[in-house]
């Protein structure tokens, strides 16, 4: 396998590591007697995560790396986080830094290398783990199974369960190595009618509100019995993964563009509830799905009457893989980090705007590169309605991740550089946007106080810490608003009737000119400080258009033909959600129809009772 200088890596990323030798308690300085091959003892490096710096702190022995600390570090929770210790594991037991890194996590996976690399010199012991060989794991050459999943994420995970709670045997062939895909990464807010949480909270809904604000907020252009499907069914997905055993917080809230107080958020902050609850379940039954991770699918294969029966993949390593299956499902994600064909499809809703690299994208890279659509299209399956891209406002500048304060919740004011508001903060997400790209620079501030951050050290929904984020640079705080306008640059008497004009809408006292209402059951006034203010930009969130499907998620040809043996679920179909996705409904998308497409998939391959 073909091996990359971590150096040369992190050099050409800006990755640099900072390493201390560390005398801890029972560490021996580098002048002690050496009576081992290794100088026993505890040693540091700081290095530069994807996120933010992190520590490695490394233990030694005089003949072993006996363990890795990473604790503390920023990195994304179910991604970099996750990497960081399947990675940490892989070197202890190989006693090598020649380990595979992991697919998805390539950054926060050559800073741990560089870090422990520092640690080892310290200790003496670089050498020996560089010139050791390490076990790589390559996949099979081929698989048989009943149903072929494309795409680990979100819509994939659920229906790769489903189609196994149906009896059927089922392979995962991803092309990263982490379960989720960027499913880990979202807001996690999941839409859903429920009678029992909305009720406790006062919160007048129905299955038909909901299906109204999902057509009309897609600019009635969502297939209507594609959208009632997603709105009849949406709480049985709810019901379903608390089966599975994921947590639910007891109140609802509302997603940034969800036109509706119905979203649905897990006791884990951000999506790593899902996404726990899917790897809890692999583990639990490794005899039932099978995960070929690092495996690009590059081809489905057909029978001669054109039917779908299997998939033809590439390791990383070079080796191709088979699997042979009576049923496909592609969850392969959107197409949101594919700048050159995103821009090539920009006919639609941001035509104005060219989506090169200026722009970010919220979702992990390598899993929103459209590869799905490819692979449809060659079999026959009609693509629609590519010119529906979603952008959110709550990018991060230089990235487009959503990262720190988020826009998602309640309490918050939208301001420009000035301190001015300009839109309704509780707009759909293409209104938003747009508003956003005619202020200066094209940016804005999201402004929060303690009501929204009553102290610096507790975890917001988003498993995100204000203390952390003040100290990275990206949240300023201030005790007064004029000292925020100051350290912002905004204008202080701009900001404050901003702030009072909010507040007296939240009161009740006026009618906000912007079209804000303060509906919302958490919707309170801004008062006190500490004040805090963080940029924001808008970035590419969501891709609506993607492979026509049905309402039994089979693939569909131009002709309204399904494909034989070809089921679709996720941002990778087309139809659903028009062209404006609501907040809150993707992961209700991936739930509802990925249960309906690994379901169904399970049928066709013969399946259908839950064992």
């Amino acid at each position: 396998m073909k091996k990359m200088n971590r150096r040369t890596f992190v050099k050409d990323l800006g990755i640099a590591s900072a390493a201390s030798a560390l005398c801890m308690a029972g560490a021996v300085s580098a002048g002690a007697d050496e009576t081992g091959d290794f100088i026993a003892g505890k040693y540091q490096a700081t290095v530069n995560g994807h996120n933010a710096p992190f520590t490695v702190t490394c233990t030694f022995t005089e003949r072993a790396l006996a363990d890795i600390d990473v604790t503390g570090n920023l990195e994304s929770r179910g991604v970099g986080a996750w990497a960081l210790g399947k990675l940490s594991r892989s070197i202890i037991a190989n006693q090598s830094l020649n380990v595979d890194t992991i697919a998805g996590a390539t950054i926060s996976s050559f800073a741990l290398l560089l870090g422990v690399e520092d640690c080892a010199a310290q200790a003496g012991a670089d050498a020996y783990l560089l010139d050791r060989e390490a076990e790589h794991v390559v996949p099979e050459a081929e698989y048989t199974a009943d149903v072929c999943v494309v795409g680990g994420g979100g819509a994939g995970c659920v229906a790769a369960i489903r189609a196994a709670q149906a009896g059927a045997k089922v392979v995962i062939m991803d092309k990263v190595d982490i379960i989720g895909g960027s499913t880990n990464v979202s807001g996690g807010a999941l839409n859903a009618v429920d009678p029992y949480r909305q009720e406790k909270q006062g919160i007048e809904d129905s299955v038909e509100q909901f299906y109204e604000s999902t057509f009309t907020g897609g600019g009635e252009k969502g297939d209507p019995e594609l959208i009632h499907f997603l709105t009849d069914h949406a709480m049985e997905s709810v019901e379903w993964l608390e089966n599975l055993g994921c947590a639910f917080k007891l109140q609802v809230s509302s997603a940034t563009g969800s036109l509706g107080e119905r979203s649905h958020y897990t006791a884990k902050p951000a999506g790593v509830g899902y996404t726990d609850t899917f790897r809890d379940y692999f583990d639990l039954y490794p005899d039932k799905v099978t995960i070929v991770g690092g495996t690009k699918a590059v081809e489905l294969i057909t029978d001669a009457n054109g039917a779908v029966i299997g998939v033809r993949g590439e390791h990383k390593s070079g080796s191709e893989v088979v699997v042979h299956a009576a049923s496909v499902v592609l969850a392969t994600g959107g197409f949101g980090a594919n700048i050159e064909f995103r821009q090539s499809v920009n006919d639609g809703v941001w035509s104005e705007v060219t989506l090169d690299s200026g722009i970010g994208c919220t979702n992990i890279n390598p899993c929103a590169q459209g590869d799905g659509l490819g692979l449809a299209e060659a079999v026959g399956a009609e693509l629609i309605g590519l010119s529906d891209i979603q952008l959110h406002p709550c990018g991060t500048p230089g990235t487009g991740l959503m990262k720190d304060v988020r826009t998602s919740g309640r309490n918050r004011v939208f301001v420009n550089v000035d301190g001015d508001r300009f839109v309704n903060e509780g707009a759909k997400r293409d209104t938003l946007c747009k508003a956003i790209f005619e202020q200066p620079g094209a940016t804005y501030w999201i402004v929060v106080n303690k009501v929204r951050y009553p102290n610096l050290t507790d975890f917001d929904k988003d498993g995100q810490r204000m203390g952390d984020m003040i100290a990275l640079g990206n949240v300023i705080a201030a005790d007064t608003i004029e000292k925020l306008a100051a350290a912002t640059g905004m204008d202080a008497k701009k900001l404050q009737a901003s702030i009072d004009t909010y507040n007296a809408v939240v009161a009740g006292e006026l009618e906000d000119p912007l079209g804000f209402q303060a509906t919302n059951s958490n919707d309170v006034q801004l008062v006190e400080g500490p004040w805090y203010a963080c940029k924001k930009v808008p970035t590419v969130h969501h891709t609506m258009g993607g492979v026509r499907v049905n309402i039994n998620s089979q693939a569909m040809t131009a002709d309204g033909e399904p494909i034989a043996g070809l089921f679709a679920a996720g941002e990778v179909t087309g139809g659903i959600h028009g062209n404006n996705r609501l907040g809150g409904n993707a992961i209700c998308d991936c739930m509802t129809f990925g249960r309906n497409a690994g379901l169904r998939a399970a049928q066709n391959a013969g399946f259908g009772l839950e064992k």
